[in-house]
Parts: structure tokens; C-alpha cells; sequence
């Protein structure tokens, strides 16, 4: 059973950088998709960016293309997210999911092809 825990979060200055991290075990991630999706408060789940393949496919959501790469390390069994120029409107709950990479279709962006999620590490870009 493929468990994540995601790490990394924290406070940053607007147009600063933080790298989360998400860790697997149980199960090899290259043998999932992978997205990162965040949630500010009051706001609905969004995903910000998405990889499968050891990073030959990667896809990110509008606002952060340029700011933000997914990157995978698979000796570690980690993919990274590292997070630049950073905005307030980057504050939420960001959370890694998983989803087999039998997945049929582009790099899914939404919430319901993930059956496996990690507990969310907070970000809070504030001056």
C-alpha cells in the first residue's frame, strides 16, 4: 500500500522559495502518476502540478508555469516541488497524490483519479 507524507512547508516572503517534498513507502513512485495540489482557506482543492514517467510528462496549472518544477528522485522514491518567486496568493495546504500510472489520459489535474494522498504541509507566504 503506497503511503506519502508530505513535507517542506513553512512561511516565506513574497519572492521567495521553498522546496516541499514528498516522500513515498510502500510502493514504488515511478510506477505512479503524481500531482501536487494545494488548498487555500476557503477555497476548493486546486492542482498545481502534475508528473508521471520520471518527469518525461509534467503539467502545471496557469499561475505558477515558470515559478514552480516538479522534479522527481528516484532514489530517494521523493518527488520535490520547488516553489519560486513565491506569491501570497501561494498560501494554502499544499498535498502530493498519487494514482497508478495505468491512468488512461493526459496528466490529470483534478481531484478524482487519486486514490492516494499525504497528510498536507502548510505554506504561508506573508511580508
Amino acid at each position: 500500500q503506497l503511503q506519502l507524507v508530505d513535507s517542506g512547508g513553512g512561511l516565506a516572503q513574497p519572492g521567495g522559495s521553498l522546496r516541499l517534498s514528498c516522500a513515498a513507502s510502500g510502493a514504488t513512485l515511478n510506477d505512479y502518476i503524481v500531482a501536487w495540489f494545494r488548498q487555500a482557506p476557503g477555497k476548493e482543492r486546486e492542482g498545481v502540478s502534475c508528473i508521471r514517467g520520471s518527469g518525461l510528462v509534467t503539467k502545471y496549472l496557469a499561475s505558477v508555469k515558470g515559478r514552480f518544477t516538479a522534479a522527481t528522485d528516484d532514489a530517494k522514491n521523493t518527488i520535490y516541488l520547488q516553489m519560486n518567486n513565491l506569491t501570497i496568493e501561494d498560501t494554502g495546504v499544499y498535498y502530493c497524490a498519487a494514482t497508478p500510472a495505468t491512468y488512461r489520459g493526459p496528466c490529470p489535474m483534478a481531484l478524482a483519479p487519486y486514490d492516494y494522498w499525504g497528510q498536507g504541509t502548510p505554506v504561508t507566504v506573508a511580508s
